[in-house]
């Protein structure tokens, strides 16, 4: 079968670590058509020498894998010539069986491209590229303090301490100095006395609590773990810093983002740099929501509903909803009251992830119409009311704004 032409001029590029391999296929204005295939490096030169190359050619279409992260160097290398690659999933372009090769994959998607038979995936822009770097390592940090949280807390049991029955909150303020001063070595009546008023225990539940066998070799893991969660806190709130002064332009869309229920400003800064302020790359919120592998999987046959399993997708985007979800599931909005309807017959977490579905489409809509969210069950201006009224009253009343009631 002989498929349409809609492109005449295309390039395939098959992305590898070492070689990245070339096939383009160019029709003359005779219309007789022409196969060049080239191999170039994938050092920096190589990749030069390819984005002119590319260049000479006049392409009216180049597209690539998303091989791994090797795509993304070969793609700024044509961006920087003015050339916009298409990067395409790998799963829309598999080659016929028994032409598995370099030049084979080239080929094959220079074909496909020719017939206008693939869809661009999303790729952001350069700024948020890089901005990504720094979500996602901060991502990783946060994991990293988790654990190291943990294990702080195992040592602490296993030196005979239940400081975290008594506390809610083992990184608390008063809790991290208690723990400070153990490791210190000082007396007890001492550590109680970094204890705040405000929490609950009494100071003979502290007491018992703080009663423990802490051994020399205690004292020095838990000194070395409390310093590497300092290092660590102290390391995220500068990828924090970082991040904000790249979105610094992006004011409109965080203060948006942030109205939005279980969304925080690092949260609302995270997903930004992942799916971007420009919902037309994306067309609609069931492609976003694709994208992000967030919604029900389709896989029916012969009238048959064979599986409703989520697709793989953005894992990153897909951890930030998930929390943002638990979140919103927790305050006065729509998506509690759907998230308590959800939960009896489906269970917590697919419950989450119908939570984290809305979501998504809810900051979709928001994001391309430039709004900020107005929730459809509950009017947040009467309930801010309703909880400050007495005191905005008893404070004009004070200063004589309105009269004393009789």
């Amino acid at each position: 079968m002989e498929l349409e032409t809609l492109h005449k001029r295309v390039i395939g590029l098959d992305v590898h670590q070492a070689q990245i391999t070339a096939c383009a296929i160019i029709e003359e204005a005779d219309g007789t058509t022409r196969l060049e295939q080239r191999q170039f490096g994938a050092f920096k030169r190589d990749r030069r020498a390819l984005a002119e190359w590319a260049q000479a050619l006049h392409p009216d279409q180049v597209v690539m894998e998303s091989t791994g992260i090797y795509w993304k160097s070969p793609y700024a290398a044509l961006e920087a010539v003015g050339i916009h690659a298409w990067v395409v999933n790998a799963r829309h372009v598999k080659n016929v069986p028994g032409r598995k090769t370099d030049v084979g994959d080239a080929h094959w998607l220079a074909t496909l491209a020719r017939a206008g038979l693939l869809r661009r995936s999303f790729v952001p822009p350069a700024m948020l590229r890089e901005l990504r770097l720094v979500a996602r390592q901060r991502q990783k940090l946060v994991g990293h303090l988790a654990s190291e949280k943990n294990r702080l807390h195992k040592v602490l049991t296993d030196g005979g301490i239940r400081l975290g029955v008594v506390v809610s909150d083992l990184h608390g303020q008063s809790a991290r100095a208690m723990v400070k001063a153990l490791i210190a070595g000082r007396p007890t009546h001492e550590v109680l006395d970094c204890a705040s008023g405000r929490l609950k225990a009494s100071r003979e539940e502290l007491f018992d609590s703080l009663q423990s066998e802490l051994t020399g070799s205690h004292r020095f893991v838990l000194h070395e773990l409390m310093g590497h969660i300092e290092e660590i806190e102290e390391r995220i709130a500068r990828f924090d810093a970082y991040l904000l002064q790249g979105l610094a332009g992006e004011q409109h869309a965080l203060a948006s983002l942030q109205t939005l229920p279980g969304v925080d400003l690092i949260g609302a800064a995270m997903l930004l740099v992942e799916i971007g302020t420009d919902m037309q790359a994306f067309g609609s919120a069931d492609r976003l929501a694709s994208w992000a592998g967030i919604c029900p999987g389709n896989n029916e046959s012969a009238g048959k509903r064979q599986s409703g399993r989520a697709r793989k997708g953005n894992p990153y985007v897909r951890r930030l909803l998930c929390e943002f979800a638990h979140a919103a599931s927790r305050t006065t909005s729509v998506f509690k009251s759907k998230f308590q309807a959800l939960v009896m017959r489906r269970g917590h977490k697919r419950s989450i992830i119908a939570i984290a579905h809305k979501l998504l489409r809810t900051v979709f809509c928001m994001l391309q119409r430039g709004e900020h969210y107005r929730d459809s069950a509950t009017d947040y201006e009467a309930l801010a009311v309703q909880r400050n009224a007495p005191r905005w009253i008893k404070a004009l009343t004070k200063f004589g704004f309105i009269a004393n009631p009789v």
